[in-house]
């Protein structure tokens, strides 16, 4: 008998994301923790020297997360009052990172089809001796233009925030080598997980000698050398520094990860594909851009917007109707600018970044991780289906 496609759910529920966690994962934490060395130590030298090594930086540096990255940098860089142009559309930790260093955050509005930030819009709100920094976002893991943005607002601080995009490439050249930063996120629906953690690369001497003091209180010693009695028992503080140092324990489930990074990036690209072939048909979505020749999406979303006219449904209720079928999904991102703290801080209001707005009220993001199987990506169909035959 044949399910009516309306009523139609799947058998066992969805999720919208799911590390992908082996053997090898378990048996390298394990290892670690036999050690008897668990935080920061020689796993962690190792993890940032390999992802060094895969971005082809010159300096990486482990952090607890991508958001105590992004504050450590613009703690490294700002001045307080200095204005920082970045993007409504991200998670919040992008914008209170630049709060919390002391900056201004300056939103501008993005592009609909990449939903990355607008590089016309930096470049009219840059103001020289005002604006010290700018932090886009490679949304999703579609690479960023970084050559017109540094055009667009020269003699800027570009940190990048690289969150969905360890393994985007872009001309064929990986993000992460750049004078200025580059922050990777590592939370576990990320392409690589450490449970939680990020890192910084950076091809500045200065900054990563800076960041490294910053990380870990401003001391300029090593933990694991001096308990191992490399070096002299005292120590120096250049800097008010942070506790933003990694483990080992993170570093060695890291480890793992990255060598298994390209055969996931590669099996995200065939999920999109296929989303891409399937849903070509449905006239109610809007889906992303795949980005240009020659670079590589790390495909760590994949992302459409419902046209609420046509659906006759919020994007808020368009995601319950996909849950009660089974079907997971995200939201990524609300526009942060209309978000309580921005707008009685700086005075932000609707209207202001219509395009943001747009994408903000309209965007969900689809199941997307290694693990899916073909069928998986069907069911994802066949729910969204389902949401919108029951509407028409």
């Amino acid at each position: 008998m044949k399910t009516d496609v309306k009523t139609w759910k799947r058998a066992t529920p969805l999720a919208f994301s799911k590390p992908t966690i082996g053997e090898e994962e378990i048996e390298a934490v394990t290892r670690v923790l036999r050690s008897g060395w668990i935080t920061a130590g020689p796993e962690t030298a190792k993890f940032e020297e390999e992802l060094a090594a895969y971005t082809g930086a010159k300096h990486a540096l482990a952090f607890t997360s991508c958001t105590a990255a992004l504050h450590v940098i613009l703690s490294a860089v700002l001045k307080p009052g200095d204005e920082v142009i970045t993007t409504p559309i991200t998670w919040p930790a992008t914008c209170n990172a630049i709060c919390l260093a002391g900056g201004k955050p300056v939103f501008v509005d993005v592009d609909e089809k990449t939903r990355s930030i607008d590089v016309a819009q930096i470049k009219k709100a840059f103001k020289p001796g005002k604006t010290r920094a700018v932090v886009p976002v490679h949304f999703a893991g579609l690479a960023l233009d970084m050559e017109a943005i540094r055009a667009a607002a020269p003699g800027a601080f570009l940190l990048e925030d690289g969150a969905h995009a360890i393994g985007t490439k872009r001309a064929g050249r990986m993000v992460g080598p750049t004078q200025d930063a580059v922050a990777f996120s590592f939370h576990p629906i990320k392409n690589v997980t450490t449970g939680e953690g990020g890192a910084v690369t950076t091809d500045s001497d200065e900054l990563a000698r800076k960041l490294r003091l910053l990380r870990w209180h401003g001391v300029d010693k090593d933990g694991w050398k001096r308990h191992h009695g490399v070096g002299k028992a005292s120590y120096d503080v250049e800097y008010p520094g942070f506790k933003q140092n990694t483990t080992d324990i993170q570093s060695a489930l890291g480890r793992v990860q990255l060598g298994r990074l390209e055969k996931a990036i590669a099996r995200r690209a065939e999920i999109a594909e296929l989303y891409f072939e399937k849903l070509a048909r449905f006239e109610e979505l809007a889906l992303p851009a795949r980005g240009k020749a020659g670079d590589r999406h790390a495909w760590h979303l994949y992302t459409v917007l419902l046209d609420t006219k046509k659906t006759g449904l919020s994007r808020d209720d368009f995601i319950e109707a996909l849950k009660e079928r089974g079907i997971g999904s995200g939201l990524h991102f609300l526009a942060a600018h209309l978000l309580s703290y921005y707008r009685n801080t700086f005075g932000y209001r609707e209207g202001m970044l219509p395009v943001a707005e747009k994408v903000g009220s309209s965007i969900l993001s689809l199941p997307l991780f290694p693990d899916m199987k073909d069928e998986d990506v069907d069911d994802v169909v066949r729910g969204i289906e389902s949401v919108l035959v029951a509407r028409r």
